[in-house]
């Protein structure tokens, strides 16, 4: 499963809003070219986000985009839903009775990636802008790896 540019592309421009507006608004060309981002893209990513209640506008000199919430209140699952990214792991529809195999049936696995998704919608709901702002979702793989630049002699070597 494999979360596409939309869904990160958003998310990358929320956190960059985060961290530099201080209470300002913030140009898009200014995210586009901090984040190496397409501006065109950009603003219909940020039109998504306005209609879900993630940013707001600010007209005229000066202008450009404010968050709507708090940084502790804004969940990356509420960014990638607004920009209508699917977060599972199934060909399925959602609570659809029946599944995507020709028979309408559903796979022998499809609990196994309905669960997926949900766990990692979980997650997302778990964590806040503020949390990626301050860094706090580095979780183990920042440690493996900081372990393996430590003491290269260690059995854990982190993955390139």
């Amino acid at each position: 499963m494999k979360l596409s540019t939309k869904g990160r592309y958003a998310v990358m421009a929320m956190v960059d809003l985060a961290s530099t507006s201080k209470g300002s608004p913030v140009a898009l060309a200014d995210i586009a070219e901090r984040q190496e981002i397409s501006l065109s893209y950009l603003e219909q990513l940020f039109a998504k986000l306005r209609r879900g209640g993630l940013v707001r506008s600010v007209r005229g000199p000066g202008g450009g985009y404010l968050l709507a919430h708090a940084v502790d209140q804004t969940r990356v699952s509420d960014i990638i839903v607004a920009v209508d990214e699917p977060i599972r792991a199934t060909r399925c529809a959602p609570g659809s009775p029946t599944g995507c195999r020709v028979n309408k049936s559903r796979c022998l696995t499809h609990d196994l990636w309905e669960e997926l998704g949900n766990q990692i919608h979980l997650y997302l709901s778990s964590v806040t802008l503020a949390d990626v702002c301050a860094r706090r979702v580095l979780g183990t793989s920042g440690v493996i790896e900081h372990e393996a630049g430590e003491n290269s002699s260690s059995p854990m070597v982190a993955a390139e």
